[in-house]
């Protein structure tokens, strides 16, 4: 009986590292310059993914993002920046307008990804990824939702869009994984 449940719980851990796709650590994407960035870099590193918008009430949220970015980013944070275009359209320019907004508005120096759909049939893989991970896996609900990963790799907590960036609940949860 033993072996029986050891064999299941080994079939288990395999079908669910099968089902969250490539280790986030071998993923890449393209950024909002066209480059390829090697999540391989952020090995070691807390990493706070939020999806983003330029036109929408929470936009703001860039400001509190930045001053995150800044502060804890010596001791091995990184904000990543994903924009979509998925909710009420509030992402609807090139990848250059969104560098240009991004820089020009709120001084963002954390890494952003290239335009893409964060849910649906064309989701792209690292959200992919990150949704299956966690323990409600549904769609991403709107702009600036915050997905908070660890060291290595894997997802500690999801946080809703009306999270602010520099909340108590939020900045803890960070330190707690620094």
């Amino acid at each position: 009986m033993k072996r029986i449940l050891a064999a299941l719980c080994l079939l288990c851990m395999v079908t669910s590292a099968f089902a969250a796709g490539p280790s986030l650590h071998k993923m890449k994407v393209k950024t909002l310059t066209g480059e390829t960035y090697d999540f391989s870099q952020l090995k070691g590193k807390v990493v706070l993914f939020v999806n983003t918008a330029s036109r929408c009430g929470y936009t703001d949220q860039y400001k509190g993002l930045q001053s995150l970015y800044q502060k804890y980013q010596g001791r091995g944070l990184v904000v990543f920046g994903f924009p979509s275009n998925q909710f009420g359209r509030q992402e609807p320019g090139s990848n250059k307008q969104i560098k240009e907004f991004c820089d020009t508005s709120y001084s963002v120096t954390f890494p952003m990804a290239a335009k893409s759909d964060v849910n649906g049939p064309s989701r792209n893989p690292v959200y992919r990824n990150l949704l299956s991970q966690t323990d409600d896996s549904s769609d991403i609900r709107w702009n600036f939702e915050k997905i908070l990963v660890n060291k290595k790799g894997r997802v500690v907590k999801r946080f809703m869009s009306d999270v602010e960036p520099e909340s108590d609940r939020l900045v803890q949860a960070i330190e707690g994984e620094l």
